[in-house]
């Protein structure tokens, strides 16, 4: 277990933290209050757990008392039986945290296999996302939007924002699998379909420099789908990041706004790039990927003949997907965040 000199070292930090903003310390107050609300799960976990090693010294000495020994013998078994589970939450609020965590997402969906199935899976796949995202209190606001003549998706970007919309979303990176029969078979033959989901943390301006030098900005004609809703002012942009070739398009009726949002979504593509390369370099020497955001990875089947989806990371099947597809994501994310907090745990203690 921590050390109980290390475990005082943090409160005594979060202490101090606590009267800086009690004294409303203005030239940092926002830095003191990040780090204040970070410490504080922490700091609240290891008052919990010294407590409880209060409480089983101070019945350790009751049971040398003859008129206190009784109710110490019944008291003992109780407390040392919380003992595993305090070390264990103190274990898991003590692991370094991601510092994305806390960041706005920017989700972006693309079918893949399957031709028109595929964007039509997209589609449902943006609607799963919207539901848990209304579900959770998030707000999720549509960025790029490219649909097809039967209402399936091209391409959507989105951003989400809200409390915990990263730390939960960012096990969604991957690519979802479906195997249905396709509202376009006739035959009512099954088929088997993809789309490719991405979720990003917001960058910010002092994450990522993006020199002028570096990108080329072209405007062009926005138009929606089918040709509907056809801009007369070539208001939307396309962005192209020279030296990754990365592109990055806006459409909404303002070109200075779309200027704005494609700066972002860039600025989103190239943190995570420098993510993905920092987390394989830590993660060299580990099998599994969860959370890590590899796109090309299959992570999950949404088999709708048998109404089940599997998780292929850990192995998790779970036989309500009416509810998962309406946005009940809760128990899957759950069990993604415990396995990939059983790995950080294995890699620390082991």
């Amino acid at each position: 277990m921590v050390p109980l000199e290390k475990l005082a070292q943090i409160t005594q930090r979060f202490e101090y933290l606590e009267a800086r903003l009690a004294e409303g310390a203005a030239e940092d107050y926002a830095r003191v209050g990040r780090e204040y609300a970070e410490l504080k799960p922490v700091a609240e976990e290891i008052a919990a757990y010294r407590q409880l090693l209060d409480d089983i010294a101070e019945a350790e000495a009751m049971l040398d008392d003859p008129e206190m020994r009784a109710l110490a013998e019944d008291e003992l078994p109780l407390l040392r039986a919380r003992l595993p589970e305090l070390e264990q939450a103190l274990r898991l609020a003590l692991l370094p945290k991601d510092a994305a965590d806390a960041r706005p997402a920017i989700l972006e969906i693309r079918p893949g296999t399957g031709g028109e199935e595929a964007a039509l899976f997209a589609g449902d796949l943006l609607r799963m996302y919207q539901r848990h995202a209304e579900a959770k209190g998030w707000k999720l606001s549509i960025i790029e939007l490219a649909e097809t003549e039967l209402g399936g998706i091209k391409e959507v970007i989105a951003r989400i924002e809200g409390e915990g919309v990263f730390a939960r979303l960012k096990y969604e990176s991957g690519v979802h699998r479906v195997q249905r029969v396709p509202a376009t078979e006739s035959g009512g033959r099954i088929h088997t379909s993809a789309a490719t989901v991405a979720v990003l943390p917001e960058a910010e301006d002092v994450d990522i420099d993006v020199p002028q030098s570096d990108i080329r900005i072209d405007t062009m004609r926005a138009s929606g789908a089918g040709g509907q809703h056809v801009n007369t002012t070539d208001s939307a942009v396309r962005i192209t990041h020279i030296p990754t070739g990365i592109v990055v398009t806006s459409s909404e009726k303002s070109q200075h706004q779309n200027r704005a949002i494609a700066m972002q979504v860039l600025r989103a593509r190239l943190f995570d790039l420098e993510r993905q390369r920092a987390e394989q370099e830590r993660a060299a020497d580990r099998k599994a990927q969860v959370g890590s955001g590899d796109r090309s990875e299959r992570i999950r089947t949404y088999n709708f003949p048998q109404g089940r989806m599997t998780d292929h990371r850990i192995n998790l099947t779970l036989y309500k997907l009416d509810q998962v597809m309406a946005g009940d994501l809760d128990e899957v994310i759950d069990a993604l965040v415990a396995d990939d907090q059983a790995q950080k745990l294995a890699e620390i203690e082991g």
